[in-house]
């Protein structure tokens, strides 16, 4: 089936609440067939790409659902790919690039939410929050358990010193804490105290953010060495994809008392709940919504309308990737 006229014609494989589809309606033709959360459930795009791949002009996804190279070639007018979130980890960047098309992504729209969550579940996994909630609720009184440390004061250690990890250590900052970072190349912009490898970096950190890319170079970047680094005292924080930790590993540390405490918003096998972590009372889990509000949810929509047109319009992308 071929189209004529009218608006480009755009793939949405992501949720959008109705609010937004009406806003990217305004300037689109839309087929919209959101993932259910697998990705290797492409849900509904896949008869729609089959049916429209020869017009549809641009795609929204993310980073986790992603486009593949098959997809991809299914569609020969393609010329946008956007993630609706920073992360891309799951579009076929370099082919996408071979096929003259177009990726950009959501930066700059949630760092601050993102970085507002980091320090909830640091803040909540180091004082114990959801085992003193519950306690309350069955007599527990303070006299009865040991004192949880204080998180002010401490050293933070921040992989990945993109957006979300500047932000994160500007958090930091206010509880006078000293920050550390580890990343592939030394930032010069960065007042932070830099080290050569992220081990070096749980070493001297209290606590460890994880803020860098997911992907193949960074698969169980977070190993039971690291942990193991980070001490009976150190807490663990994931933000940024659920594969740079090792979650056997992360059990099993925070079974034996290799570190204190984990907060994490992502994790392997999502939408699936890591079943290793789920009787553990000194893991906080939340369900990969850290960059979800609606202030960011608007702003990443935003964001690729911006892109796209500029696109359009024969300008540079306003945040390209790759």
């Amino acid at each position: 089936m071929s189209r004529t006229g009218g608006k480009p014609l755009l793939l949405v494989m992501v949720f959008l609440s109705e609010e937004h589809q009406k806003l990217v309606a305004q300037y689109y033709d839309m087929l919209y067939a959101p993932a259910p959360g697998q990705r290797d459930d492409r849900s509904g795009a896949a008869p729609l790409i089959a049916q429209h791949g020869g017009d549809i002009r641009v795609v929204l996804t993310n980073g986790a659902h992603g486009i593949l190279p098959q997809e991809i070639d299914a569609m020969p007018r393609l010329e946008l790919i956007s993630s609706l979130g920073v992360g891309y980890e799951n579009i076929a960047v370099a082919h996408a690039r071979q096929r003259g098309i177009l990726v950009s992504n959501a930066a700059g729209t949630n760092e601050e939410c993102v970085a507002d969550h980091a320090m909830m579940l640091l803040l909540g996994a180091a004082r114990r929050l959801p085992y003193l909630n519950a306690g309350v609720r069955r007599g527990l009184w303070r006299d009865q358990i040991a004192r949880p440390p204080q998180v002010s004061f401490k050293r933070m250690g921040v992989l990945g010193l993109g957006a979300i990890g500047r932000a994160v250590a500007h958090r930091a900052l206010a509880f006078h804490m000293e920050v550390g970072y580890h990343t592939r190349t030394r930032r010069a912009d960065s007042p932070h105290r830099y080290f050569e490898s992220v081990l070096e970096l749980a070493r001297w950190s209290d606590f460890l953010v994880v803020a860098a890319p997911g992907g193949a170079g960074t698969q169980h970047i977070i190993n039971d060495a690291v942990m193991e680094a980070l001490g009976p005292q150190g807490v663990l924080v994931n933000i940024s994809r659920g594969s740079l930790v090792d979650t056997k590993a992360l059990a099993e540390a925070l079974r034996t008392g290799t570190l204190l405490a984990a907060g994490l918003d992502v994790y392997e096998g999502e939408p699936a709940p890591p079943s290793p972590l789920l009787e553990l009372e000194n893991a906080i889990l939340t369900p990969h919504i850290a960059g979800l509000s609606p202030e960011a949810i608007h702003a990443s929509v935003v964001r690729f309308l911006e892109n796209a047109e500029a696109h359009f319009a024969g300008r540079p992308l306003v945040t390209p990737v790759g």
